[in-house]
């Protein structure tokens, strides 16, 4: 059976009247005034209609807010009744839905687009956020036109952390802000005319969702993936909570600026680490990409090397610090060994009596610092260097014997390897700078490897390759590699250790098993308990109970002592075990418990929605199998690179876990990747000033002068922010004009100004509310100028100009069909089915490689052959186009062809796609551009075959080179045969 939907007919009367379009008509997001809700108890849209009429009362929003963005609403063509209409049609005729798995025909290709999971925040949209979503709209429609079964759904990643601090500010309950903001980005995405199909909307918030998740959660915990451990928190005294990684800023709590340090609690945590090997290996088949996969590979960190145990000097029971190394090949060239601040021996048998104060301290100093500053990825702490103190402790070399001391650092991470490492500065560039800066008389220098051909003698330190070495200074304990090759060196030296006693070979992971929890309400309740007989027993909760919801509270504050905010719920917190639970944990039954009162992170709602848009209202599976077996993978898999490691990993690791229990039968769940680049805001223009004088001076002074001070407490320099009016470009930048207003006496000119694209943010008041843009220039306009900007993936800088350049053209194919005679049942000539085809061409390939700009670009050169028609204009050819045009301009698109139709067509969105006949496409003339003195005058269809005086002769007799040629002589004539004719003349 088709997926198309049965559509209602359309009368002739129901499209624009030529006549009647200067109407002013609302737009933004109240435009379409279906009520389309998420209530508490239920992910499903539900759609009632009102009528949609020409103008409100309710218009002043909109139309004050798209005049406050500087102009106001465009009468280049109809676009407001257009857009309104067509929004209803699709809503009424639920032209988007796909059927259930019972009604699609499974023998046809299918297509799954996929826009990452939106979190609904209060500030609604930017037009940053419909970028991707116009391109998943486009291959969606470009889709269904070519016959696949399509599925192209819309949810929300709902739980998180602003909506619970905005409770706690205000008092609202999150589900209440929540709901709020969901409504908000709906009725904005429906306002631009996305394709999705409502009847899927979902959100992890819903209970009908989430009870999934609980599930997934349950069948972690059963393949022992799930587990507890006392593991380092992000801890604010001052606000008396737990922090999310997210809210520390340079150690700092994002509100408030209060201090925040590392506290051990106990936490769920996830087995991510057993499914290392299987993230890495089949990145490899996947279409993403290569810097994606790349930023996962290095966050997986997979690195094969050696464990080697150092011996306690101190101790008499053979105890023994263990240390990962990948390489072992300079083991003879360890001087030092460093523990991590968080090391378990550190305090108990590392520090001496006489270093604890000083170790005490620099361990609470460590605990203020994130992983990212302790490790050097700040700017600020990798300017520092490294830094560590002196335990007091001392270990034995394993080979050698020789008595080595024990540092603490905070470099040194308690979650990777063994959280201990040894210390080689002649051989690493950390160990080196730590050697000079802490180490000082205790730690030597010691050179054990050396490029081949050389010596010793001749190695710059630190010398870190490690391919293309010798082995040197390396013998001891029964072992020598000197002279061996640095991969013979590393297995000698590790069969070696393994032979002793003292290592062996291990692979190891920066990849951290993943921390599951959050001491906080607004998110997912963990569907287990503790018998109050045996609080360290876990107790889970049976399927048959799920889900578990989070109770009604009006508190939402943190507890104050670490414990999250759902402890104070005592009603809720305490239970009883139930029958369903008692006997598979081994209690018993009815007697008192109290459940978990930490919550799932944001993250997990979102690993695996995927899989609920494609079978939404099953009660009785998660995912039905043969819906997933058709549906899944998902085929097209479009958001921004922030998410490349943690969403992506995340969701990868969860599809591993449900491939492995059968549920899913592929092993990766996004097929196809595709990053779109950012949004820049529009071009800033900035000179500075100098305070003393008054004058403009040269940007690279200017912005030294601004952090220098005048010698009154002020800045020697200042900005001044310009408009495009006083400026303009020569060349590659731009100047002060000569007649702008800004331009002081005595002023010496030019005057280079500064002009940058920032990201857009609210500090720099550069937003740009896509609703303006809908209300002045149309959704057509809005999506076709985001995808004509530039390649999807590039980073781009809005320019609002840009958009009144795609809406003018979109004003030409509208007028295409103005006019008593503007189209008719005639046969098109040779050259309108070669214009067309050309334009069918590009367009069908460019959509098939998402190279959107190049698409929209070849349907502009065809409607500027078509403009030059004699009417009537063929209305084959120009329904035809309609077509190409649908997937980008879907309103005018539709309207379009409900006119060339006589007005009792249903949608195009399942009509056939065009296809192009290459031999209409040949010729045997090729477009020459003329230039004159470099500067292209004309275009002119010419020979295959002409020769260069005949090209020439065409071009002179052009009445615009005439204009630029006349009285002049012709000095020289650039000619490539089928490329390009230049004619040079005199000045």
């Amino acid at each position: 059976m088709s997926i198309k939907n049965a559509s209602s007919r359309m009368n002739r009367s129901s499209c624009v009247p030529m006549s009647r379009w200067r109407i002013p008509v609302r737009f933004g997001s109240s435009r379409f005034q279906g009520n389309l809700q998420l209530n508490s108890t239920t992910s499903r849209a539900t759609t009632t209609e009102t009528t949609s009429q020409p103008e409100t009362s309710s218009d002043a929003s909109s139309s004050s807010a798209a005049a406050a963005n500087g102009g106001g609403q465009s009468q280049a063509y109809p676009f407001g009744f257009v857009e309104s209409k067509w929004q209803k049609y699709w809503a009424q005729n639920k032209t988007f839905r796909t059927p259930d798995i019972t009604k699609v025909d499974t023998s046809k290709p299918k297509h799954y687009v996929l826009d990452m999971f939106p979190y609904p925040s209060g500030a609604g949209l930017h037009v940053g956020h419909p970028e991707g979503y116009t391109a998943t709209d486009i291959t969606s429609r470009f889709y269904r036109m070519r016959g696949y079964n399509v599925m192209h759904p819309m949810g929300w990643d709902a739980f998180g952390l602003p909506a619970e601090q905005y409770a706690i500010q205000t008092g609202t309950h999150p589900a209440v802000t929540t709901a709020k903001n969901v409504e908000r980005f709906r009725d904005q995405l429906q306002s631009l005319g996305f394709s999705y199909d409502w009847e899927r909307e979902l959100a992890t918030t819903d209970a009908k969702y989430f009870k999934w998740t609980q599930w997934i959660f349950l069948q972690l915990l059963e393949k022992g993936l799930a587990y507890r451990a006392e593991v380092p928190v992000n801890w604010c005294p001052a606000l008396g909570t737990v922090l999310a990684n997210e809210e520390v800023i340079d150690g700092l709590s994002e509100r408030g600026g209060h201090p925040v340090v590392k506290k051990p609690m106990m936490q769920w945590m996830l087995r991510i680490t057993e499914y290392a090997d299987r993230l890495l290996e089949d990145l490899d088949e996947l279409d993403w990409p290569e810097g994606v996969k790349e930023m996962q590979r290095n966050w997986i960190g997979r690195s094969e090397g050696a464990s080697v145990s150092f011996p306690l000097s101190s101790s008499d029971d053979d105890e023994r610090l263990t240390v990962f190394t990948t390489r072992p090949d300079t083991l003879f060239g360890v001087t030092f060994v460093c523990v991590a601040p968080e090391h378990p021996w550190l305090m108990d048998k590392l520090v001496t009596e006489a270093e604890r104060e000083a170790v005490e301290a620099y361990v609470e100093a460590a605990s203020r610092k994130s992983d990212r500053e302790r490790t050097g990825g700040d700017s600020s702490a990798a300017a520092a260097g490294p830094s560590g103190v002196f335990t007091g402790a001392y270990v034995e070399h394993p080979t050698t014997g020789e008595s080595l001391p024990v540092f603490c650092a905070d470099y040194v991470l308690g979650g990777y390897g063994e959280g201990a490492v040894m210390g080689v500065p002649a051989h690493d560039e950390r160990d080196f700078e730590f050697q000079k800066k802490v180490g000082g008389d205790r730690v030597g220098v010691r050179v054990v490897v050396h490029p081949k051909g050389s010596s010793v003698e001749d190695v710059e330190l630190p010398f870190c390759d490690k391919d293309g070495i010798v082995a040197a200074n390396s013998s001891g304990g029964g072992l020598d590699i000197n002279g061996m090759a640095g991969g013979k060196a590393r297995k000698a030296v590790t069969e070696h250790l393994a032979e002793n006693g003292f290592g062996e070979a291990r692979v190891n992971y920066r990849l951290r098993d993943w921390l599951f929890a959050r001491q906080r309400y607004w998110g997912e309740p963990f569907p287990v308990m503790y018998p109050l007989s045996d609080p360290s027993k876990v107790v889970p909760v049976s399927v048959d109970d799920l889900p578990i919801t989070l109770p009604e509270t009006e508190t939402f504050q943190p507890t104050g002592d670490g414990k999250p905010p759902l402890s104070a719920c005592e009603e809720w917190v305490r239970t009883t075990v139930p029958e369903s639970s008692a006997a598979a944990a081994g209690v018993t039954a009815g007697e008192p418990a109290e459940r978990e009162t930490s919550t799932m992170p944001q993250w997990a709602g979102s690993c695996w929605y995927y899989l609920r848009f494609a079978d939404p209202s099953n009660d009785r599976l998660m995912i039905d199998p043969e819906v997933e077996k058709y549906w899944l993978p998902v085929d097209l898999y479009v958001g921004g690179t922030e998410h490349a490691t943690l969403h992506l990993l995340y969701a990868r690791f969860w599809h591993k876990v449900l491939y492995d229990l059968g549920v899913v039968s592929t092993k990766e769940p996004f097929r196809k990747l595709v990053n779109q680049g950012m949004i820049l805001g529009e071009v800033e223009f900035t000179g500075y000033v100098d305070t003393a004088s008054g004058m403009f001076v040269d940007p690279n002074v200017g912005e030294q002068m601004l952090t220098e001070e005048d010698g009154a407490g002020g800045a020697r320099g200042r900005e001044m922010k310009l408009s495009e009016d006083d400026v303009e470009k020569k060349g590659d930048g731009y100047y002060l004009r000569d007649d702008s207003p800004h331009v002081p006496e005595g002023q010496s000119m030019p005057v280079k100004i500064s002009a940058r694209a920032h990201k857009m943010s609210k500090s720099r008041g550069n937003v740009i509310n896509p609703d303006d843009v809908v209300f002045q220039y149309g959704a057509d306009s809005l999506r076709l100028y985001e995808m004509f900007m530039g390649p999807l993936r590039d980073t781009k800088v809005w320019s609002t100009s840009g958009v009144e350049g795609v809406h003018r053209f979109l004003a030409r194919a509208w007028r295409l069909m103005e006019g008593d005679e503007a189209f008719g049942d005639v046969e098109p000539t040779e050259e309108q089915l070669r214009s067309l085809h050309i334009c069918i061409k590009k367009v069908t390939e460019m959509t098939e490689g998402m190279a959107y700009n190049t698409a929209i670009s070849a349907m502009m050169e065809f409607v500027n052959d078509a403009t030059k028609w004699e009417q009537p204009r063929p209305k084959s050819v120009l329904h035809t186009f309609s077509l190409l045009l649908s997937p980008y301009a879907p309103h005018i698109a539709e309207e379009m062809a409900c006119r060339l139709r006589g007005g009792d067509e249903a949608s195009i969105a399942y009509e056939e796609w065009p296809a192009y006949d290459e031999s209409l496409i040949e010729t045997n003339e090729v477009l020459y551009p003329v230039q004159v003195n470099g500067k292209v005058r004309a275009k002119l269809m010419l020979s295959k075959d002409i020769t260069e005086d005949e090209a020439v002769a065409s071009a002179m007799a052009d009445e615009n080179v005439q204009k630029f040629t006349d009285g002049k002589e012709v000095k020289k004539v650039i000619f490539r045969s089928g490329k390009i004719l230049n004619i040079v003349v005199s000045k």
